[in-house]
């Protein structure tokens, strides 16, 4: 599993993840709040699956060393 997300939008997810979560709390009584977590550890794990399987990646480049 390497990661294939960009720290900044790893950064975006975890935000927006817990940003959805957080209508458990104070939103509408429904389960849509459990969309969030799946943003939340997709950002943590730095890893998206459907990245993965279409080979998208966001990370920068890596700078190889001779």
């Amino acid at each position: 599993m390497n990661k294939n997300i960009h720290p900044i939008e790893r950064g975006v997810r975890v935000v927006g993840g817990a940003a959805l979560t957080s209508l458990a709390f104070w939103g509408p009584s429904n389960a849509w709040f459990l969309l969030g977590i799946v943003p939340i550890l997709t950002g943590l794990a730095g890893w998206c699956p459907p990245y993965a399987l279409l080979g998208i990646s966001t990370c920068p480049a890596k700078k190889k060393v001779d």
